[in-house]
């Protein structure tokens, strides 16, 4: 399929498990493509954020999901505010994606902040990452990536994250905690973690950036064809 076949603006989507490495990849792909890039799990932990702000529970889905809707985001190239607020590094810290993850199983969560992804969608092209913006959020997208790793590689790539932001981490915790976010993530009822069923998975294990951005890259370039 190319990339005007829908009548749509291209979209790449990105999906995988925690710290499989998409929103690096994403970033690496669309600017070699010169596309715009959605990062949707920050959408969810911004939500977290102002959640853990007002004091609103993660059981609460209905005091959540109204965080959600009346969100006061901007995202300025590296920078993310929330009520002008610069939270970029907060957001990644692990008590936010632990909340998040809890509270992205919420459908009217997930309802609320699905019309603000997709008008991320702008000429020339879009990169979204996340855990379902292949399956729910763009369908229609012409390539779909499945970006995935073992999970002790993903434990030290998000330490080391944390520790090059100053962000203290223990190395045990982070993978206990990613395998019981995995489960969530695959395990909860609406928009599941899991492929889209054309999705090209990708095992970035053994793979530099370098490398897996350049997979991608040929994957865009063969479905132009």
């Amino acid at each position: 399929m190319t990339a005007n076949a829908a009548g749509q603006v291209p979209v790449i989507t990105i999906d995988g498990p925690t710290a499989s490495g998409k929103g690096t990849i994403a970033h690496r792909v669309a600017q070699a493509l010169g596309f715009a890039v959605l990062d949707s799990g920050a959408l969810y932990r911004l939500t977290a954020l102002a959640c853990l702000d007002a004091g609103v529970s993660p059981q609460d889905e209905a005091a959540v999901a109204a965080q959600a809707q009346r969100l006061d985001v901007r995202f300025e190239g590296d920078n993310i505010y929330l009520q002008g607020r610069e939270v970029g590094a907060l957001i990644r810290q692990e008590h936010v994606g632990n909340y998040a993850s809890q509270v992205a199983a919420y459908p009217a969560v997930r309802q609320a902040l699905l019309e603000r992804q997709r008008a991320f969608r702008s000429a020339p092209g879009l990169v979204a990452d996340g855990r379902d913006m292949g399956t729910i959020v763009f369908p229609d997208a012409p390539l779909k990536i499945f970006l995935v790793a073992d999970p002790g590689a993903r434990a030290q790539r998000r330490y080391k994250q944390l520790i090059d932001k100053g962000i203290s981490a223990n190395l045990d915790d982070l993978l206990r905690d990613m395998l019981e976010r995995d489960a969530r993530d695959m395990q909860r009822a609406v928009a599941p973690l899991a492929p889209a069923a054309d999705a090209k998975v990708l095992d970035s294990s053994q793979l530099t950036i370098e490398q897996t951005v350049q997979a991608v890259l040929d994957d865009w370039q063969a479905c132009q064809r």
